[in-house]
């Protein structure tokens, strides 16, 4: 009895350990780049689902449904406080929300500048996830069409010049 008892321990532990190596770090991935047929700079997040879940589970004490337009607000409002672009002139440039999709790997936001150029930014700021994980790092990738040039944020780094 005693050994089938240390052999489910082994067995329980092995488990645990393989599915905290299986998350080792935690990032998220923005692309930045200007539609020239709209005449908008749009961005795309791509983001871990379970540390969107973590966070907002975290923050509000309960689970989402990011297909519910409610818990998309809460997910929007969040976005919108640790993820602006400032313009040359330091004022904030208006990021709209376009709107969100789920699965069971990532979650993906979509939002836009409208009727404006890449160029115009000037500073990018991203704290997604930092306040939930010290260790989360941020990418963003901007493309202005003739090259792509990448910034890297971080809990000590939030604010990048795009230039």
């Amino acid at each position: 009895m005693m050994k089938r008892f240390k052999l489910l321990a082994c067995a329980l532990l092995l488990c645990a350990s393989t599915a905290v190596s299986a998350h080792r770090f935690h990032a998220g991935i923005a692309d930045v780049s200007f539609n020239a047929r709209t005449g908008s700079t749009e961005i795309v997040h791509t983001y871990m689902a379970h540390d969107i879940d973590a966070l907002l589970a975290s923050l509000h004490g309960r689970q989402f449904d990011l297909s519910e337009p409610d818990d998309q607000d809460v997910l929007r409002k969040y976005i919108e406080s640790r993820f602006w672009v400032q313009g040359q002139d330091k004022t904030r440039l208006r990021v709209r929300w376009v709107g969100v999709t789920a699965d069971a790997e990532r979650v993906t936001i979509y939002q836009e500048i409208e009727k404006t150029p890449l160029w115009k930014a000037g500073t990018i700021h991203n704290a997604v996830l930092v306040d939930l994980l010290p260790d989360q790092v941020n990418t963003v990738n901007l493309n202005d069409g003739n090259a792509v040039r990448t910034l890297t944020f971080d809990r000590a780094n939030p604010d990048q010049a795009t230039r």
